[in-house]
């Protein structure tokens, strides 16, 4: 690992807005919280591909990942990040380094990608992705991306985050200080407004940011920027102007928003869009932190008419759900933002959580967990495979909301599961997107198919109730299904009947 790259690890841990550094002490808090992973650790996702899920969603972009092909395969596209314009962010551009490049370098092949993708499609800008290979056989990305800025008159952006760095979420803060570094403060906005933010964190999954945006357009107020979700490189560029920052994932892009609190003074604060309490948190919050930045009093009016008017025409549309899901039980197993924000919406809809997994959450996303479920909250740390399909099998809870890794403990334990996470079809953010959530775990709860896949099979152990199957399979002409007859008839496979 590169001494630069060492030191950008121990300055991205060396975070002000974490809680737990807070307490550290001058020098350990130097230190960070870096630790050599052992084999395996980042199993759970690379640097690289932190990075590269933290930056994709910014659609007008060129993502060049500089490495073998299996590092693009591997991450091209597996989020559903929704764009209302350029669609160039999906398609996956690889240097696809080979034997050669490994033994000679491949800093001349990414110049030669980096100049086939300006004059092919004439983005405003590239993004150059470390991957672990060319990181160890010492390409300088950065070097390079320079060259190519400055012979191309186009911003080449570096993020260097090679995979053995560290797990996925170290890799989200590079790309976070790779945007820093490189794209934020580069450019000037056309024009500002008094009602300008940022959202950070956000990646517009399945749209989630549109559901979002018409509450704040009806308050005047402007998202000069969303990073990354639905981004812009010239958008995030000029970011700098804002008036308030929003952190929707602290877990993610926590440094983003607190140095540009010290560069640029912007302040920021941390909600969530899932619910009809948060949401309106939120929208309370941006308000006044625009007012207190210089913006009319009267947006805090106007706030407080919207809100009332929206949560009003929410609670009656999930009022019908309300009697259904009373007392369902929910086993929830996600992580970071989503630990808490979503128990927050799930209570309102009646749902009673039985857990919520922690595995990839803060200490403040902690706390705000034992705020909303009290301090007995079960929050679970790690839990097995086989421990979910206990908790299920033993109807400890009615229903699992996961990621789509988990989907296959609930199936087996023919439990119903709804996708939380990134990989998710619907969108479950604001007023609109908390019924939509409500609406698809009436229907995956009450779906008639538990009742088929629950009813015990036809026969048994006993030779009579499995003669009754055999039997009219048994009179099916021979030439037809030889096969299954031979079952029927009780003979061993490759017998003929």
């Amino acid at each position: 690992m590169s001494a630069s790259l060492k030191a950008k690890i121990a300055e991205v841990f060396d975070e002000p807005g974490c809680d737990k550094n807070q307490g550290k002490s001058e020098k350990e808090r130097k230190k960070g919280c870096t630790k050599q992973l052992s084999p395996g650790a980042a199993a759970g996702g690379c640097a690289f591909d932190g990075a590269k899920i933290a930056l994709q969603p910014v659609v007008d972009v060129a993502h060049l990942v500089h490495g073998p092909i299996a590092c693009e395969g591997n991450s091209w596209d597996n989020r559903h990040a929704a764009s209302s314009g350029s669609t160039l962010y999906r398609t996956g551009f690889t240097t696809d380094i080979n034997e050669l490049d490994v033994v000679y370098g491949g800093e001349k092949r990414l110049f030669r990608s980096v100049r086939e993708i300006i004059e092919k499609y004439d983005p405003p800008a590239v993004f150059v992705y470390q991957t672990c290979v060319t990181a160890l056989i010492g390409d300088d990305i950065e070097a390079v991306c320079k060259r190519a800025s400055e012979k191309f008159g186009k911003p080449v952006i570096p993020v260097n985050s090679p995979g053995f760095a560290g797990p996925k979420n170290l890799g989200n803060k590079l790309g976070g200080e790779a945007l820093l570094d490189y794209v934020i403060g580069t450019r000037e906005p056309e024009y500002t407004t008094p009602y300008d933010i940022n959202i950070i964190g956000e990646y517009n999954l399945s749209g989630e940011l549109w559901q979002t945006r018409p509450l704040l357009d009806a308050l005047g107020i402007r998202i000069l920027s969303c990073i990354s979700g639905d981004g812009r490189y010239n958008e995030i560029a000029g970011s700098h102007r804002a008036k308030v920052n929003m952190m929707v994932c602290s877990k993610s892009m926590i440094n983003i928003a607190t140095k540009m609190q010290q560069r640029y003074g912007i302040p920021y604060f941390e909600g969530s869009f899932y619910g009809i309490g948060d949401m309106s948190d939120t929208l309370r919050q941006i308000a006044k932190l625009l007012v207190q930045q210089g913006a009319p009093e009267d947006l805090l009016e106007r706030t407080e008419r919207l809100i009332a008017a929206e949560e009003a025409r929410a609670w009656a549309r999930i009022a019908r759900y309300r009697e259904r899901l009373q007392g369902k039980r929910v086993l929830l197993i996600t992580g970071g933002v989503k630990s808490w924000s979503v128990v927050a919406a799930l209570q309102e809809a009646g749902l009673e959580i039985v857990g919520t997994s922690i595995k990839k959450s803060t200490k403040e996303d902690k706390e705000k967990i034992k705020q909303i479920m009290g301090d007995d909250a079960h929050m679970i740390d790690d839990m097995t495979p086989r421990e979910m399909y206990t908790m299920l099998r033993d109807a400890k809870a009615d229903i699992m909301l996961s990621g789509g890794r988990s989907q296959f403990v609930a199936l087996k334990a023919r439990m119903p599961w709804l996708d939380i996470n990134q990989e998710r079809h619907h969108p479950y953010g604001a007023y609109e997107g908390m019924v939509e959530l409500v609406h698809e775990i009436d229907r995956a709860i009450h779906n008639p198919v538990w009742q088929q896949v629950r009813i015990p099979a036809p026969w048994g152990d006993d030779g009579e109730t499995l003669d009754a199957v055999r039997a009219p399979v048994a009179a099916v002409e021979p030439a037809v299904f030889p096969g299954v007859r031979a079952w029927a008839m009780g003979l061993e496979p490759g017998v003929p009947a």
